[in-house]
Parts: structure tokens; sequence; C-alpha cells
């Protein structure tokens, strides 16, 4: 016996909707399973977006929305060929909702353009007292970014906020800095 004679069409978008809830729970712990096992499809565009129509997320999505909107149309009565269009409408709607939000949050990332390394031997200002063999913190300029950093003394004494250090060093997640010869903050 055929397993497509046997199955109705409710239970087939029922099957399309749930292969896709799979698909989008893989690709929400994997991420874009396309970049996991080795690139998007290459179609000749680059929308320069990270985050696109072909993100494996956003075609799981369509997947899902487009069986259960299908499933949804056959509850009604609709026919094949209405519940496959309101399918194609529910996951085309929900696949462009995901892909714009998508887009946002890949815009709204931050990136750093320096490494720590870039921090050595640059001049900062304690901002937060340093105590002696405790932490505190520094504020420096890199370019145009501000940049705050988690700070050591180097020789193990209290740099008063205010002082101006020079970076000597990373330690980890806080730099090690030094006063300049001669000069402490009062």
């Amino acid at each position: 016996m055929d397993i497509f004679t046997t199955l109705n069409l409710l239970t087939l978008f029922v099957i399309i909707g749930g292969l896709g809830f799979v698909f989008l729970l893989i690709s929400l712990v994997v991420g874009d399973l396309f970049e996991f096992f080795g690139g998007t499809p290459d179609i000749g565009v680059d929308s320069g977006v990270d985050f696109g129509f072909l993100d494996s997320r956003v075609l799981a999505v369509f997947i899902t929305a487009f069986g259960g909107f299908g499933a949804i149309g056959v509850q009604i009565g609709f026919g094949a060929v209405a519940s496959s269009f309101l399918g194609l409408l529910g996951g085309v709607v929900f696949a462009v909702v995901v892909s714009l939000f998508g887009r946002f949050l890949v815009g709204q990332q931050a990136s750093s353009s320096f490494s720590d390394d870039a921090l050595i031997g640059r001049t900062a200002h304690v901002t937060v007292t340093i105590k002696p063999g405790e932490v505190g913190q520094i504020s420096t300029r890199i370019g145009d970014e501000r940049v705050d950093k988690i700070a050591r003394s180097r020789d193990g004494e209290e740099i008063k906020a205010g002082t101006t250090v020079t970076v000597a060093g990373i330690a980890g997640d806080s730099v090690l800095v030094e006063t300049e010869r001669g000069y402490r903050a009062s």
C-alpha cells in the first residue's frame, strides 16, 4: 500500500509543520545550519547582511508556518490548493517577519575594532581608585571609542581616582597599570 494514499491532507500539513519545527529547534540550538555545515547556498547575491532569507532559521519558520497554516486551512474546510495557498501566504509572512527581526538584531551587535593588546602603552585615567591588591577601573580612548577596563596596579600600590597611568600589560580580564614616574595624585 502506498504511504501517500493513507495520508490525508491534514496529516500531511501537520507532518510538514512538525518537521519544520524540529528543524527550527535544531537551528536555534546550533545557529544557522548552512553556516554550521559550510556556508549559505550561493545564489550570486551578496546582501552584505549575515541574516537573510536563506538563513536556516528563516527557512525553518517558513516550513513550520506553511504546515501550520495549511492545517488551519484544511480544518476550516478549504481544499488542497486553497490550504496550500494559505500555508504559503502564512509561511512567507512569518519568514519575512523573522528575517527582518534577525537583520535588526544583527545590526545592533557591537564589534570591537581593537584587541586588548592595543591598550598596552596607552595613557589612561583611573576612574575608580585601585587599592593595594584589589581592582579599580581606568578609562582611555582608542580612536573615537572610549574604553573602560578593570585595572590592577602593577606594583600593588594604591592609585587614586584621577591619576594618569600607563597600561603596562594584560592580566586576564583586567589590565596592569603603572603611574608615570614621579607622579601620584594626592
